[in-house]
């Protein structure tokens, strides 16, 4: 699928993951609209073809006013979801139980979320017209490895993710008749502003564990992965593992 001269939302655009999704698709000379709380919105790096809007994922009012924005200037082909939390706690800690509240925050933002931003993206996409191919849109959610290798401490964020991957196949089976194609791509352990934070003892343990390359992944890479999928006409319905083959121990 084609994107110049197009639209695109893409989630968690402050920083991260998000950044470089967004920065690459504007390199394509598309019109990217950087969803992000208000706080990361307002500290973001300014880029061509990049308009950051505040927007909470979990909040219909908010992602509606956001696709109309994106949809207005037309047409909105592409939706990446990057935005996301990741706490750690264990089930049964020292602490005493893990607190329901954080378990349900995680899960309303990381999944949730995901799911609101594409259905609401997804109506408006559905009214554009085809290509030649029948084609109207791609939706490029994020999960994790943690999805299918989580860690001690991870239970609300490997739940999350693990219903992103399996939200996977019924979403491009659902949009299939719209033109729309759903993947997701699974992340390893990627050298971002939240691995920054980690002393460089720890950040060397953690590229120890990937098998190869020896190193975390570079947020540019998961932004050359997502344009090679919205390139790739035939992928649809998949989970992609970007992990170096990394199988994550339990802790």
């Amino acid at each position: 699928m084609r994107v110049d001269s197009t639209s695109a939302i893409v989630t968690g655009a402050a920083s991260g993951l998000g950044n470089a999704v967004a920065r690459a698709l504007a390199t394509e000379g598309v019109r990217v609209f950087g969803l992000d709380l208000s706080a990361a919105v307002e500290t973001a790096q300014p880029a061509h073809g990049i308009t950051y809007v505040a927007a909470d994922i979990t909040d219909v009012g908010d992602v509606e006013r956001a696709v109309a924005l994106a949809a207005g200037t037309g047409p909105l082909r592409t939706v990446v979801n990057c935005a996301g939390v990741a706490p750690s706690a264990r089930i049964l800690g020292r602490a005493g139980v893990h607190d329901l509240a954080l378990y349900a925050r995680v899960v309303n933002v990381n999944l949730v979320g995901t799911f609101n931003v594409m259905s609401l993206a997804a109506r408006a996409i559905a009214e554009t017209d085809a290509d030649d191919g029948g084609q109207r849109g791609v939706v490029i959610n994020t999960a994790s490895i943690a999805a299918f290798d989580g860690q001690i401490g991870q239970a609300a964020y490997a739940s999350s993710k693990g219903g992103v991957a399996a939200l996977t196949l019924p979403a491009a089976r659902d949009l299939a008749s719209h033109g729309i194609r759903v993947c997701t791509i699974a992340p390893g352990i990627v050298d971002t502003p939240m691995m920054a934070a980690f002393s460089d003892q720890v950040r060397a343990s953690l590229a120890d564990t990937v098998p190869f390359p020896r190193r975390p992944a570079r947020a540019e890479e998961f932004a050359q992965l997502a344009l090679a999928v919205i390139a790739h006409d035939y992928l649809n319905g998949e989970v992609i593992r970007m992990d170096g083959a990394l199988r994550m121990a339990p802790g």
